[in-house]
Parts: C-alpha cells; sequence; structure tokens
C-alpha cells in the first residue's frame, strides 16, 4: 500500500516526538522533511531538547544540528526573557500584596517542568483575583507597562466577555503579557463553572517565593482548555498544547492522588467532556498509559456516536502536519470546522453572531465606533 505525502509527514513527525532515539537513523531527505513540518509546528526545540538528553545530537547530520541548536539559543533566550517580565512584574506589584499565579509557559519555566524542554512561549501570562485586577492594571501601567491600541469595540470585548484585559507591552522592552482573572471567557459556558477561587485554593508557591503555579490536576485541565477552546483557522489545534497535556500527564502520574484530583476537578468544573478529548487523543498519538478507572470515568462523558467519529476524523487533520509540499484542502476544512467549534462554546449563539456580524460591519465600513461600557454592564457580570 502506497503512503500518502502526508501521512508520511505527520507520521515523521510523530515518531520523533515519541522515539527520538530513532532519529540518526533518517535519511537526508527525511531530515529535510522533519525540519520543516517541525518548524512548522514549533517543535525543533523540542527535538533539541531530545537528542541533548539522549546524547545523540553528534550522530544527526550536522545541518540539522546546526538548525536545532539555532531553535534551542532561541528557546533558552526566550526563557530568560520571560523570567525576567516575571521578576519585573513582582517588583512593581511588590506594594499591592496580590496573589499572582504564572499560568502555561512561565509556570512551566520556573517550576521546571517536562512541557519546558524546548519549548518556544510567546507571551507571559498570569492570573490574579478579579476583585484586583484594576489595581494591578493601574500598578503596571505605572511602572512603564502600556495598554495595548484596540478601538473602542475590542477593548470592551475584552473588558466584558473575555477572561482577561487587553494585553499590556512594556515600553522599553516591549514584552508582552496578558493579566487573566479567570481561565475561561465569562461568556463561555465551561467558564461559568469554572470557579477562580478554587484554583487559588490548590495552588502552591515556587520555591516560596510570591509566585505560585496552578495544582498539578488544574495545570491538566488548563493545558486541555487551551488546547480545545482556542485554535487558529490557519494553523489549527497546536500539536505542542497537545503534547504539553502529556508531558504534564507522564510527569504527575506518580503522585498517588493526581488522577483523583484530576477526575474530583473535572466534575467539580464540568469539564469532562474536555477531559475525555484531552486523554483520548493524548492516548492514542503518544501511547499515554491511562488507569482503566479513568478511562471508565470519562467515557461517561463521551459524545454520541456519530460526534465522536467527526472528532476522531478532524481532530488529526488540524492538530498534525501537512506535507508542506502537498497541501490537502480537506486538512484546511477540518482547521476551520474546530475553529468554528471553539467560538461556539466560548460564546453564546445570539452573541456570537452578534459579534461577528459587528467586526465585519467595522472592517467593511473602517470607522472607528466610540463604545462605551456602562455601569449596567458591570453589574450584569
Amino acid at each position: 500500500m502506497i503512503k500518502s505525502p502526508a501521512h508520511h509527514a505527520r507520521t515523521l513527525l510523530i515518531n520523533a516526538v515519541r522515539f527520538p532515539e530513532t532519529l540518526p537513523q533518517l535519511t537526508i531527505t527525511d531530515w529535510n522533511l522533519l525540519l520543516r513540518i517541525a518548524r512548522s509546528k514549533r517543535l525543533l526545540g523540542r527535538l533539541y531538547a531530545d537528542l541533548e538528553q539522549l546524547k545523540l545530537l553528534e550522530t544527526i547530520p550536522p545541518a540539522a544540528a546546526a538548525q536545532l541548536q539555532a531553535a534551542h539559543n532561541l528557546v533558552q533566550h526566550r526563557h530568560t526573557v520571560l523570567t525576567w517580565e516575571l521578576n519585573r512584574i513582582l517588583w512593581a506589584l511588590n506594594e499591592l500584596n496580590v496573589p499572582i499565579i504564572a499560568l502555561k509557559g512561565t509556570a512551566y519555566i520556573i517550576a521546571k517542568l517536562p512541557p519546558a524542554a524546548g519549548r518556544f512561549f510567546a507571551d507571559l501570562d498570569i492570573l490574579v483575583p478579579i476583585a484586583r485586577i484594576a489595581e494591578v492594571e493601574q500598578k503596571l501601567t505605572e511602572k512603564g507597562w502600556l495598554k495595548t491600541q484596540l478601538n473602542p469595540y475590542d477593548d470592551r470585548y475584552y473588558r466584558l466577555w473575555m477572561h482577561e484585559i487587553p494585553p499590556l507591552r512594556h515600553r522599553e522592552r516591549e514584552s508582552e503579557i496578558d493579566i487573566h482573572h479567570a481561565l475561561l471567557p465569562r461568556t463561555s459556558y465551561y467558564g461559568t463553572k469554572l470557579d477562580t477561587l478554587a484554583l487559588f485554593n490548590e495552588s502552591y508557591a515556587i520555591n516560596e517565593s510570591r509566585v505560585y503555579v496552578l495544582s498539578p490536576h488544574d495545570m491538566v485541565l488548563h493545558a486541555l482548555v487551551h488546547l480545545l477552546l482556542e485554535g487558529d483557522p490557519k494553523e489549527g489545534l497546536r500539536l505542542r498544547d497537545l503534547i504539553d497535556i502529556a508531558d504534564l500527564i507522564c510527569c504527575f502520574e506518580s503522585n498517588s492522588d493526581f488522577w483523583e484530583n484530576l477526575i474530583r476537578r473535572a466534575q467539580q468544573f464540568q469539564l469532562g467532556r474536555l477531559l475525555y478529548y484531552g486523554l483520548r487523543y493524548s492516548q492514542h498519538l503518544f501511547a499515554i498509559k491511562i488507569p482503566p478507572s479513568v478511562l471508565k470515568f470519562v467515557a461517561q462523558s463521551a459524545p454520541n456516536t456519530v460526534i465522536l467519529w467527526l472528532m476522531d476524523w478532524l481532530m488529526p487533520l488540524a492538530l498534525l502536519p501537512e506535507h508542506p509540499d502537498h497541501p490537502q484542502r480537506i486538512a484546511a476544512l477540518a482547521r476551520w470546522l474546530l475553529y468554528l467549534r471553539a467560538h461556539w462554546l466560548r460564546m453564546p449563539p445570539l452573541l456570537l453572531i452578534r459579534h461577528l456580524s459587528y467586526k465585519s460591519w467595522l472592517r467593511i465600513r473602517g470607522i472607528r465606533q466610540h463604545i462605551e461600557i456602562k455601569p449596567q454592564d458591570l453589574k450584569q457580570l
């Protein structure tokens, strides 16, 4: 049976991540393809980290090693930038005595967790209590961070509907920070069930510092949320996010109470369906070992047969790379459909239609409309 170029590209990348010890056996042709698709999925740094750990960097073609080394250098620089930016945020907020949870990449770096290895993180994300977010924003703008220039509609969209305020950018370093008050938009069905206070109650400090990270089970659920409720119509779902989930599970599964707490929290936040998908595709693509009792629990949240068949068809197309020389329209369709699905879950249908219609009208007219946030709007939150 002749395998398609797309199948070869996907298999090549998955095997590179799962079995990095086999990379020295690749032909020059396969290395050329692997470097192209790994770059498109932002996984060059990960390949470097795996080969370095196995002490195999000298066994691969020098040209490939040079590209992986360059990616590693960028990753290390970015990690330094993020940790320094976090240090400056703590300095700026020192007077407020506000609890701060580092999220996603920054949390992986400071907690020295496996997903940080070789991972390039674009910006810094923190979580603060919603009651303190105005103070935090004001103090940071006083200390050199600038508010992103958005049109009034987008600014209102962030502040009334989303789980974060508009990004702040430092006036000198140009580094960007996202300040969250929740993990999901206020308009999302899941967002109404997710208790942010519970996240703070089970977070833990790093090296007795003022910075906290989410508990292991909450960290996995946040990674699931980021994978399944985000997305981009061009990039699709981010394979590196699924790899993060697999890495976190492998790191935490030895904790005696990890699976019990993960199930408890998924029930509390009503994230059973997302957990089902995350574990299903982690198992299918990366052969993650999951206890039978956990599989039995998440199976209760499985969709009906038709939807599951559809997701099993769409997810690999949207997650895995195409062959760069043989793009597939079906893969582009899968990325677009899952992007629409994410929007559907993030906003009620009428609000979503209103939002997309208004954004389209603004683009057509090119009008910068002033939209005021009224007191009654805030009372409804």
